[in-house]
């Protein structure tokens, strides 16, 4: 079992930026990827970001690629997203997951709760 923390949400104003935590918990956290997806009212969940354990890969959905950074801390089994130059468009609840390396939902095995991330224009 993987237990998965985000924190870091919030408000914030057009063009700001947040950044993201997520801890992960379990005796076997190392095996997977870490994803981030996250999903508005009314809309589907949509893939953000992805990383490998040891953080050699990453890959990012196009609306966010330039303007959002994942990565990871071994050490603090702590996987991050920076997001920068933000719009009202990424306001979403974003989640973590933990999982196999991959843009779909359906390869991550584990979820955190998610954080509230609003974007005022």
């Amino acid at each position: 079992q993987v237990q998965l923390v985000e924190s870091g949400g919030g408000l914030v104003q057009a063009g700001g930026s947040l950044r993201l935590s997520c801890v992960a918990a379990g005796r076997t956290v190392s095996r997977y990827a870490m994803g981030w997806f996250r999903q508005a009212p009314g809309k589907e969940r949509e893939f953000v970001a992805t990383v490998t354990w040891n953080g050699a890969n990453t890959y990012y959905a196009d609306s966010v690629k330039g303007r959002f950074t994942i990565s990871i801390d071994n050490g603090k089994n702590t996987v991050y997203l920076q997001m920068d130059s933000l719009t009202p468009e990424d306001t979403a609840v974003y989640y973590c997951a933990a999982g196999r390396y991959s843009i779909n939902s359906g390869s991550y095995s584990y979820w955190g709760q998610g954080t509230q991330v609003t974007v005022s224009s």
